[in-house]
């Protein structure tokens, strides 16, 4: 806990404005804690920010933007600035599911920026309150692409491989300092990020409906709270979280 055992643990969660990031958000809220929501989207925050209720704060945030992201713990409420539990979400594949050359170097890199450097910045921001309390959870949504590649994925496998390697250090750097870092890795999940990626719904649906079995955002999310759960002496370092065939 924060500040005292009957203080609810504060948690944020980058990418909270849909798919498993909002999932991710309704179950800690469930389970008491009280979240910071961080996205760009403003409407979609807002919509949550009424169903949650006043344990849930809304964070207008895009985690390309440095100065913004370096600001994050000054811009946050008194109520909301111990954040305990970092779960960064944030992410895309827009443009992907093509060979490496059918897309642009910006596209790719794009990608890289959102997924890789956007984890880096929040967690650089959050890290400094983290030490100087000697406790923090930081959770990093990664994927089964972290560890096998897939074609026509180029740039995603890219982001992820490097948000794996960047799970593994981080837990050699903080260990025995009161910080345990969890890397989810899940398979393949229905949300809306097939839409995003393709940028056609009905694509979108198809490409779903062609697998054998998905995991649903829910899924993934209850695989967060059990990495938190745990005794503080117990860190799940990787959890890969596949459908069943």
């Amino acid at each position: 806990m924060s500040k005292s055992e009957s203080s609810p643990p504060i948690a944020m969660v980058s990418g909270s404005s849909g798919g498993i990031g909002e999932a991710i958000c309704r179950q800690l809220i469930d389970q008491a804690y009280r979240v910071v929501g961080a996205a760009r989207s403003e409407d979609r925050l807002q919509r949550l920010a009424a169903e949650l209720g006043d344990g849930f704060y809304p964070l207008l945030l895009d985690v390309t933007d440095s100065a913004s992201v370096a600001g994050v713990p000054q811009a946050l409420p008194q109520g909301f600035r111990d954040v305990e539990v970092l779960v960064n979400n944030a992410g895309h594949d827009i443009g992907g599911r093509r060979l490496f050359d059918e897309g642009s170097a910006e596209q790719w890199t794009d990608i890289i920026e959102t997924n890789v450097q956007g984890t880096i910045r929040l967690t650089r921001a959050l890290i400094d309150g983290m030490l100087a309390r000697g406790s923090g959870h930081i959770v990093n949504m990664g994927s089964i692409t972290g560890i096998k590649p897939y074609a026509t994925m180029a740039a995603y496998v890219s982001s992820k491989y490097a948000v794996h390697g960047f799970s593994e250090t981080l837990r050699l750097d903080y260990a025995g300092r009161g910080i345990r870092v969890t890397e989810i890795m899940p398979g393949l999940v229905r949300t809306g990020f097939a839409q995003q990626r393709l940028g056609d719904a009905q694509q979108a649906q198809e490409f779903y409906d062609s697998a054998e079995q998905c995991l649903l955002p829910e899924d993934v999310a209850r695989t967060v709270l059990y990495a938190l759960r745990q005794p503080k002496h117990v860190e799940i370092a990787q959890l890969v979280v596949l459908p069943v065939r």
